[in-house]
């Protein structure tokens, strides 16, 4: 998953909420990367302003990771996020998590619907099911 479907999780005023506290609360196996601390923790205190919450999504993104669900970055991951945000005119950091889903054949969950659900490469969290994703 991205950061995106963690900051909905912390967000009661996103429609996706809802679904994505479903997804981080079921037993399917998720995976994040390592970018997603430092997007979490952005959005919480510079846009946001909330350090609180900027320390529940650090323990959110955490948890993922207990499970051995932080995808690092390695060179083979940023030449394929390279390649994919060419070719798909979206930001490397998006592509990056599109080629670490291609990577560990999963399906990459996200809330951002204009870079990543429209064009294919993501799936909301409305659209998953328990055991869909591992």
């Amino acid at each position: 998953m991205d950061a995106s479907v963690l900051l909905a999780s912390e967000d009661a005023d996103d429609e996706n909420h809802r679904d994505a506290r479903r997804l981080l609360g079921g037993g399917d196996s998720l995976a994040t990367l390592d970018l997603a601390f430092y997007e979490v923790a952005n959005v919480a205190v510079r846009a946001w302003r909330d350090h609180s919450a900027a320390h529940r999504l650090r323990e959110r993104v955490a948890a993922v990771g207990s499970d051995g669900g932080i995808v690092r970055v390695e060179p083979s991951l940023l030449t394929d996020a390279v390649t994919i945000a060419e070719e798909q005119g979206i930001s490397v950091y998006d592509a990056a998590y599109v080629a670490a889903a291609r990577a560990s054949d999963g399906h990459l969950v996200s809330c951002d619907v204009s870079d990543l659900v429209s064009r294919g490469l993501a799936l909301l969290p409305r659209d998953t099911s328990p055991g869909q994703l591992g």
